[in-house]
């Protein structure tokens, strides 16, 4: 509006929408300012939400820790498997490394327990570096070309 406003040369149509403009903005400063309030208050009747706090470092075993035993799993699984066969393999060699805050189950999800859950997040950063397939079906762990090279090497 007052863009054309101004290209016809009506100068008073032009202050006029810029007066309506101001009005808008102060009527939607106020508005937000009243959400504002109005969530402060609905806030403080709802419930307290359950606060979830990471475990301290060294409770939990790192993630570093399932490299190796990860891909000599796959590598002993013929190169590709099922997630749980993986992982059931992984527990096994893994058994004297996991510790009893490892076998808990997460308190932001009680039925996984927080070794597997690290596991998967091992498997994340391997399929990030390259050392396992991005791009097999889901719930099939797949070790790459690179990732033997690496276990061979003992990069891992």
């Amino acid at each position: 509006m007052v863009s054309r406003a101004l290209q016809r040369r009506v100068y008073s149509e032009a202050r006029q929408a810029l007066a309506m403009a101001e009005r808008l903005e102060d009527f939607r400063a106020k508005v937000k300012a009243l959400r504002e309030e109005w969530l402060c208050i609905f806030l403080q009747q709802t419930p307290e939400k359950r606060q979830v706090r990471p475990l301290s470092a060294g409770y939990r075993t790192p993630v570093g820790a399932f490299r190796r035993p990860i891909l000599t799993a796959l590598v002993e699984l013929g190169g590709r498997a099922r997630l749980d066969e993986v992982l059931h393999l992984v527990e096994e060699k893994m058994r004297d490394v996991l510790n009893e805050y490892d076998r808990q189950p997460l308190p932001s999800k009680p039925q996984e327990i927080r070794w597997r859950n690290t596991a998967q997040w091992c498997r994340y950063y391997l399929v990030k570096e390259g050392l396992l397939k991005g791009d097999s079906p889901p719930g099939i762990w797949e070790i790459s070309d690179l990732g033997r090279v690496a276990l061979q090497k003992r990069d891992v």
